[in-house]
């Protein structure tokens, strides 16, 4: 890795330069072009200074996504800041353990959250304290971006586990700078790409290389009170012609507009990831959106992309599917994919050779390692996590994605479920994800999944119809392994952020306290 001089906003001001009139944010505020958030921008980096912040300074902020959050976290990374972002969902406990490890100089906040602040004494404490509104005028303020080292942060972001130490990723402009070319190469933009983006790095993707983005009128936070005919009439209005999303986002669109009769034609690219697209749900995505080329990708925080797959050619794979893995497409052209034998300590490896004799053979089970420019090589003062996750050999770093997989002889990726959900029955490993996927194309089931505890096979389920249980309780008896207990539940517990994934670790302490 260089040390060069290199700032991620640089590609946003090229941007500005190329395309002034165009129209780079929507929000439900109104709209601001390339050239107008570019003046914004300078003068609230202008305003920044005034206040004390300057290149090297961590500053948290608390803005929903908007034209004024893009505002301000391109303002600060415009004068060498770092941006700090929690979840909006975050406790008070974990908010303050997050604010004493990061050490921020700045906090820049909503007024709600400005006032929830000073009842935060680690939030309280922090020095510089600054809203959204601007205080100084965009004229005749010219000073160009601070020129710092490729390597230096850019983004820290919080993960929202409960216990332990918070997990940070942490982005260097570098790393921003590669992921911005992995995704490019998938996302092909358009000059007269419309996006909606429900993916906020996307959005700042869209900044850097002039394509106009529409945020999507919902709260993220809430994703299940999510209205698609209010998105829909978004869609229409403002000319979308690309969506960029979680799964559960545009499946909710895609069952709106074929139960609707909508024609969805307008839409010519869809790109979904964040969690697993089964084959039932592709085809749902394919004949919701008939005219779009959409694509899953698989990835995560420390490596986005890993692989990808055309919704079409997955929505045919139904079988291979459930008997084997979920096909998630050929790696990415960057991106090293090994599937090594799982452990649930830390791996470290001298050299290469130690790392190879790890290697599962071809069509093997195991954990997918990937290595390539785009991925995340260090976490924000947190030691233990990087033991945990990364394995090192000489300058190449190795993420542990903690997904269980296989390489076919194709060279294709196969995702298989989080390492440790799987478990032996019988003689046999049982692959909790792919039961999940046959779970689901049981009438009435909205998601389920399996889990062993105690020696006992437990069932959980979500109906869509509680007159459905009966009949969904015969179909599940048919299935291997054999359930000695089936827990129908009103919701089954998700993940925050997409709403898509199953919180095992919640059910499972459900049950224990039961017991």
């Amino acid at each position: 890795m260089t040390n060069m001089g290199f700032n991620i906003v640089s590609l946003f001001h090229a941007a500005a330069k190329q395309h002034p009139k165009r129209i780079a944010i929507i929000d439900k505020t109104g709209s601001i072009t390339f050239e107008q958030l570019q003046k914004d921008v300078m003068a609230s980096a202008a305003n920044m200074q005034h206040k004390g912040l300057k290149a090297g300074d961590r500053v948290l902020v608390f803005v929903p996504i908007s034209i004024a959050l893009y505002t301000h976290v391109l303002a600060l990374y415009h004068i060498g800041c770092t941006a700090v972002f929690l979840d909006e969902w975050v406790s008070i406990k974990r908010l303050s353990l997050c604010c004493r490890i990061a050490k921020c100089k700045g906090f820049i906040g909503v007024p709600l959250a400005r006032f929830i602040g000073w009842f935060v004494r680690d939030v309280r404490t922090i020095p510089i304290h600054l809203g959204t509104k601007m205080n100084y005028s965009s004229n005749s303020i010219t000073e160009p971006a601070v020129i710092i080292k490729e390597s230096e942060t850019a983004l820290i972001t919080f993960t929202t586990g409960s216990t332990g130490t918070p997990k940070a990723a942490k982005r260097t402009h570098n790393f921003l700078k590669e992921q911005f070319d992995a995704l490019m190469e998938k996302i092909e933009p358009s000059q007269d790409d419309v996006d909606m983006p429900a993916l906020p790095i996307v959005l700042l993707i869209n900044l850097g290389c002039g394509v106009t983005s529409v945020i999507p009128d919902w709260k993220s936070s809430k994703p299940d009170k999510m209205q698609p005919e209010k998105i829909w009439q978004q869609v229409q209005r403002h000319g979308v012609n690309r969506i960029t999303s979680s799964p559960y986002f545009l499946k909710k669109l895609a069952q709106y507009v074929s139960s609707n009769n909508i024609s969805s034609e307008q839409i010519r690219k869809m790109f979904t990831g964040g969690a697993p697209v089964f084959p039932n749900e592709a085809a749902l995505i394919t004949q919701g959106f008939a005219q779009s080329k959409t694509q899953i990708v698989f990835g995560s925080t420390e490596a986005e992309p890993i692989s990808s797959i055309y919704a079409y050619e997955l929505s045919d794979r139904k079988e291979e599917a459930e008997k084997h893995g979920l096909p998630v497409g050929v790696p990415y052209r960057k991106s090293q994919v090994k599937i090594i034998l799982w452990s649930d300590e830390p791996i470290a490896c001298n050299n290469i050779h130690e790392l190879t004799s790890l290697e599962q053979p071809k069509g093997a089970l195991g954990e997918i390692i990937v290595s390539g420019p785009h991925v995340l090589r260090e976490y924000f003062n947190n030691d233990e996590a990087l033991k945990r996750n990364k394995i090192f050999i000489d300058d190449n770093c190795w993420h542990r994605s903690g997904d269980s997989g296989f390489l076919n002889d194709k060279g294709e990726l196969f995702l298989t479920g989080r390492c440790t959900t799987l478990f032996e029955h019988e003689g046999k490993t049982v692959k909790p994800f792919l039961i999940e996927n046959t779970l689901q194309q049981i009438d009435g089931v909205v998601l389920a999944t399996i889990m062993k505890l105690n020696n006992e096979i437990i069932y959980f389920v979500e109906l869509s119809a509680q007159e459905k249980k009966e009949e969904v309780k015969k179909s599940i008896e048919q299935i291997w392994p054999k359930p000695s207990l089936i827990v129908f539940t009103d919701k089954m517990p998700r993940d925050k952020r997409h709403h898509s994934k199953i919180e095992y670790g919640v059910l499972r302490e459900m049950m224990l306290r039961q017991n």
